[in-house]
């Protein structure tokens, strides 16, 4: 090739990068920079709908109860979130925290353990089994699909085998794991410790992704994991640490729901390995890793609660609101591919 040529093809690779762009080539690109911009849209659009619907809907006291309503959800979304930003997903984040909620309502109600160091060990156990995750995924080398969803028959059986078929009630667990449902009011709005909770784990992981060189690796090696290893980042540390993150996110999320239920049991949250990663789609994380935000899952996150809840005040059956949910999950899905178009053309 000739210097000739050489500086031919540049120019022609720098007029096309440099041509006119269409409204939804515009359109396209701001999406894929700011991906919380279009489950935004969808909940406002919703939130307006359903206020047209039923007068109740934007009151204070109806918003309070959707922020309840999706603490359990919201936290254990945070966890997910951290996980598919690696380009893996974790199927057991629902079984693991039901277990630890057993762990911990065992150990503070049956056992007589006082219920800070029952939470200690939940804590603890969170972690070790993220670290078992994280050891099959970055060091033996097993998809994370397949994984987790082996961890989550282990963790679901564990539970049950803990619990023997009974719930743990709030008033044999004591203050500390019940501290959660504690109200709190702020302004008009009645929240709950559990709400407040949920919002500081989104603002201290929003914080170490977005002004930490390990949140800027964790992206890294959700974008393209054999460059990240060839530029220097100790991928099998990233994904051990993501791991082990998330299962102290987790744990965090079962306290919020023993003290959402005043109880310990099996019987709860019975669909939240789904409710998570709906949340994260909707809230334009892309399932293929290195793309999204924590401010987009807690977006997804409202409005899984915002559709559940404006469907019910519209008296809509609940068949209709788990129909509604699903196209939710295939357009958003749908939306990320089209907007991953934007850095192939790059």
């Amino acid at each position: 090739m000739t210097t000739t040529q050489g500086l031919g093809e540049l120019t022609a690779a720098e007029r096309f990068r440099s041509r006119p762009l269409t409204r939804l080539q515009r359109i396209q690109r701001l999406l894929h920079k700011h991906p919380e911009i279009s489950p935004l849209v969808v909940l406002v659009i919703a939130s307006f709908a359903f206020q047209l619907a039923s007068d109740r809907f934007l009151t204070a006291s109806n918003m309070s109860l959707i922020l309840q309503q999706v603490s359990i959800i919201g936290a254990l979304a945070v966890g997910q979130t951290l996980v598919i930003l690696t380009a893996g997903i974790d199927l057991s984040v629902g079984a693991l925290m039901i277990f630890v909620s057993m762990v911990m309502g065992s150990l503070a109600g049956n056992v007589g353990l006082p219920g800070a160091l029952a939470l200690l060990v939940g804590f603890a156990i969170g972690m070790l089994a993220g670290l078992i995750n994280g050891v099959l995924v970055a060091v033996v080398r097993l998809p994370p699909f397949i994984t987790t969803l082996g961890t989550l028959s282990v963790f679901t059986a564990l539970a049950l085998l803990m619990s023997h078929g009974t719930s743990i009630q709030g008033d044999d667990l004591g203050s500390v794991l019940t501290f959660t449902s504690v109200p709190v009011a702020i302004g008009p709005f009645q929240l709950t410790v559990g709400v407040i909770l949920m919002i500081a784990m989104y603002l201290a992981l929003g914080y170490c992704l977005n002004w930490t060189s390990w949140g800027r690796h964790v992206y890294a090696v959700g974008s393209d994991e054999d460059a990240s290893r060839l530029a220097g980042v100790r991928t099998r540390r990233v994904l051990l640490s993501v791991y082990v993150a998330a299962g102290l996110l987790v744990a965090l999320s079962a306290w919020v729901l023993i003290g959402r239920n005043n109880a310990a049991t099996t019987s709860a949250a019975v669909d939240a390995n789904l409710d998570s990663i709906t949340a994260v789609v909707i809230g334009g994380t892309s399932l293929f890793g290195g793309r999204g935000r924590l401010t987009g899952t807690f977006i997804g996150a409202l409005t899984v609660g915002v559709f559940r809840n404006g469907l019910s005040l519209a008296r809509v059956d609940v068949l209709y609101q788990t129909l509604a949910i699903g196209i939710l999950i295939i357009a958003a899905v749908a939306l990320d591919q089209w907007i991953r178009r934007t850095g192939a053309q790059r």
